[in-house]
């Protein structure tokens, strides 16, 4: 089982450097969006690119920083008991939730954006408004790089419940703080 150590630091690795490459994109999207409120109400200024740019930047970061937001855990947990249960109860939650609810739902979400995505790329597809940007496909190929990046993620997340359930210890995801256990770890 230590050999999936060295997986899931490649994995966690791959995510991390992934999420902070495009937390970049949201500086350029603020700047972007001041931007065009300026133009747009200080001068009656409008550029359709200039509007579809900050909205694809914006899709861009959730779909490839989701993976990293996973690493880092900042996703939103339903779960009231996590958080104060034991690491044991965490890593079954974990297993659970990664290997029959988020990769199945990763796999169709990649097997219904596949045909769109390759039409896309056939047309070169362009935004459907007059001086909008063009590579619309671009946009679209995001979505199979988020299934793949999120994947990857909840297969780290898996190795890492496992290890845990078998008691080998390994260093925190995104190298936080190993969290403290609850009594009864």
């Amino acid at each position: 089982m230590r050999a999936f150590i060295p997986v899931v630091v490649w994995i966690d690795r791959i995510n991390n450097f992934i999420g902070q490459a495009v937390s970049f994109l949201t500086v350029l999207m603020v700047m972007n969006v001041f931007l065009v409120v300026v133009l747009r109400y200080a001068f009656s200024i409008s550029f359709i690119w200039m509007q579809e740019m900050y909205t694809w930047m914006h899709g861009t970061v959730f779909m490839l920083g989701a993976g990293y937001t996973l690493l880092h855990n900042g996703h939103v947990r339903i779960d009231v008991f996590y958080r104060t249960a034991s690491l044991r109860y965490q890593a079954v939650v974990d297993l659970f939730g990664s290997t029959v609810l988020m990769l199945p739902l990763l796999w169709v979400t990649w097997d219904r954006a596949l045909p769109m995505v390759q039409r896309s790329w056939r047309l070169y597809e362009k935004s459907a408004e007059a001086g909008g940007l063009p590579g619309l496909f671009l946009l679209k190929s995001v979505i199979l790089v988020f299934c793949v990046l999120f994947a990857l993620q909840g297969i780290s997340l898996a190795l890492r419940s496992i290890l845990t359930l078998a008691r080998i210890d390994i260093a925190p995801a995104g190298g936080g703080r190993q969290p403290k256990p609850a009594e009864g770890a």
